[in-house]
């Protein structure tokens, strides 16, 4: 039984890593395999207050959904040979990526919900900041490591609001 609590945080911990090292730090570099998540999954989110389309499409295309699925898919294959001897570890760690898959493509789905559910999430996205909050579905790494930084909520995010929304009534009546 010891074992959820070292797979939950074991998972938590691999988003972290994965986020800011590889999606980020790879992921920012041009050619890169992993630039899609900052170019592409990064683009969609802050262009649509934190929408993505490619989460309304097919989980078997080459986007950002579907990279993300093909790598959840890797990291659960991988852990299935530990089942015979630390089951209780490899059924959280499986349960945890697709925890990970079902809250990731909700709140790229409704930012409202985001918002208000996975605030943690939403500012990675949503607050200048994009270097910060790489925990995904807890924040417990990001707290732990000084990484989380609140935007949901504050000033900052009412000021960044209403700019945004003039900015497009603007454009709507330009057109």
């Amino acid at each position: 039984m010891i074992g959820i609590p070292i797979a939950l945080f074991a998972q938590n911990v691999g988003e972290w890593v994965t986020h800011k090292y590889i999606l980020h730090g790879r992921g920012k570099k041009k050619g890169n395999f992993f630039n899609f998540h900052f170019f592409q999954h990064h683009r969609a989110a802050r262009t649509s207050n934190m929408v993505d389309g490619d989460y309304r499409e097919t989980v078997f295309q080459w986007n950002a959904q579907g990279k993300e699925v093909f790598a959840l898919t890797l990291s659960t294959v991988a852990m299935l040979p530990l089942f015979p001897i630390a089951p209780f570890f490899t059924g959280t760690y499986v349960y945890c990526n697709y925890r990970y898959y079902v809250m990731h493509r909700k709140a790229h789905l409704d930012p409202a919900w985001a918002r208000e559910h996975m605030p943690w999430h939403y500012d990675h996205h949503m607050a200048p900041n994009q270097d910060a909050n790489w925990c995904v579905t807890r924040p417990w790494f990001d707290e732990l490591m000084g990484t989380r930084e609140r935007y949901a909520g504050t000033e900052r995010e009412k000021k960044d609001w209403e700019r945004r929304k003039a900015a497009v009534e603007a454009k709507a009546e330009a057109a």
